[in-house]
């Protein structure tokens, strides 16, 4: 399945600005805590976007790792590129689509990772053997995306401001299902972790910010709902009032993530 769309660079960063300034837990920490990386390992990230988990498994590891990042989107791979260099981390990065054939040869890699991306493939049993196939034997695939029930808060106001029914989301329309199947049936061992993390707003703001970035005029997901120029601002109008006629009456904004976290191993 094709899916015109890709996150703009803004939208994405401060979306996660957001997780980490309202988020009652860190997910980098649990990620850490449950795929036990090991010093020496030879490392891939799969839409490593600005190269955030490079980074953290480099921190981690203490530089003691052969990590390469890899992404299709130039920009956010630019920007992993100089705080690289700046950084001076030694870390590789390189242009990878998942949608085709990896640029990398078989049974390179003891860990993989692809957070927040794998449900944007075009085919997923293609994309998760491909995975397997840059693995080692017995070498480990992390990966991450919303499950069913992530933030549902979030989806009730927008139903509510709009009187609109929400587009079906690749993320928690795929994840728990096609591509925790894939995974399934082309590796030998599928482990499911489950993260939660109520994002706890005082006042609307934030949450208005962090729904402007999910649905901003260049997300392709939510084009049914903006017809005219004019409708992405009176849509956001009706969320603010929404938002602020609960905040009145719960007393704060409480949106929880959960995540899925599923570890294969070939």
């Amino acid at each position: 399945m094709k899916i015109d769309y890709r996150e703009t660079t803004n939208d994405l960063l401060k979306r996660i600005d957001i997780h980490s300034q309202y988020g009652s837990r860190n997910i980098d920490e649990w990620m850490l805590e449950i795929i036990q990386l090991t010093k020496g390992m030879n490392i891939l990230d799969v839409g490593c976007g600005a190269g955030k988990q490079c980074f953290s498994y480099h921190q981690f590891l203490e530089g003691e790792a052969e990590i390469t990042g890899g992404d299709v989107n130039l920009e956010l791979l630019n920007q992993a590129k100089l705080e690289n260099e700046k950084r001076a981390a030694g870390m590789k990065f390189i242009e990878l689509d998942f949608n085709n054939r990896f640029p990398i040869n078989d049974n390179q890699y003891d860990f993989e990772s692809c957070c927040f991306a794998i449900y944007y493939a075009e085919d997923i049993p293609f994309t998760i053997k491909e995975m397997h196939r840059v693995l080692k034997p017995g070498g480990r695939l992390f990966s991450s995306g919303p499950m069913p029930e992530n933030k549902l808060f979030f989806y009730e106001i927008i139903r509510e401001a709009t009187g609109k029914q929400i587009p079906p989301m690749p993320g928690s329309s795929r994840y728990s299902t096609q591509i925790l199947d894939a995974m399934k049936s082309t590796f030998n061992k599928v482990d499911v972790h489950i993260f939660e993390n109520p994002l706890v707003f005082d006042s609307v703001e934030p949450f208005l910010a962090y729904t402007r970035a999910s649905l901003s005029e260049d997300r392709k997901l939510w084009s049914s709902f903006f017809e005219t120029k004019d409708d992405f601002e009176k849509i956001m109008n009706s969320i603010a009032q929404v938002s602020e006629d609960r905040l009145n009456r719960d007393g704060k904004l409480i949106m929880t993530k959960v995540v899925g976290g599923f570890i294969a191993t070939k």
